[in-house]
């Protein structure tokens, strides 16, 4: 079988261009190897806000790489060019809306802006495409809340089994009957 495939797209102009690192997208691989037991790979872009682009690079890894499961961060918020969202549900056949009310739920705990993030989620084929926050804390946070539903959201949309590391995060999954 062949190694389960994650895609991770950072939307930063600064961040595309080597203005500033990409500590985001080096946050959520560093989360996903915490997390999974299964054996996987990381398909990674850094990529400018421009919703075209983000429309494209999701295509990409949905459609050609294979990747199971696509995590975007940055282009959540209210400014003119965070177009994320927009990218997401564009190339979407269903969105999960339910990821991105538990996502700002959990970062209200911690910030009062939260209620600004328009984090959201949504199916492209056999993929889950899941928005995140910017910010490296923010990615963790929505991550330890959402996480335990993807394994099991995967299986139903017919992506392969992913196991992960319960002593970091326990994946639920209904019990069979």
């Amino acid at each position: 079988m062949s190694k389960i495939k994650i895609g991770v797209i950072t939307a930063s102009d600064r961040a595309s261009k080597g203005i500033y690192e990409d500590i985001s997208g080096v946050a959520i691989q560093d989360t996903m190897k915490e997390y999974l037991k299964s054996e996987f790979e990381i398909v990674y872009r850094c990529i400018p806000d421009e919703q075209d682009v983000l429309e494209a690079t999701m295509k990409e890894l949905c459609d050609d790489a294979g990747c199971c499961l696509v995590v975007t961060t940055g282009g959540t918020g209210p400014a003119p060019r965070d177009v994320t969202p927009e990218a997401t549900e564009n190339v979407c056949e269903k969105m999960m809306p339910g990821f991105g009310e538990l996502m700002r739920q959990v970062s209200l705990q911690y910030v009062p802006t939260a209620i600004l993030s328009r984090q959201t989620a949504g199916i492209r084929g056999k993929s889950l495409i899941i928005n995140l926050p910017g910010k490296p804390k923010s990615i963790r946070e929505c991550l330890d809340a959402v996480f335990p539903a993807v394994p099991y959201c995967i299986d139903l949309i017919e992506g392969p089994f992913i196991e992960t590391n319960e002593d970091v995060i326990k994946a639920f999954r209904p019990k069979a009957k």
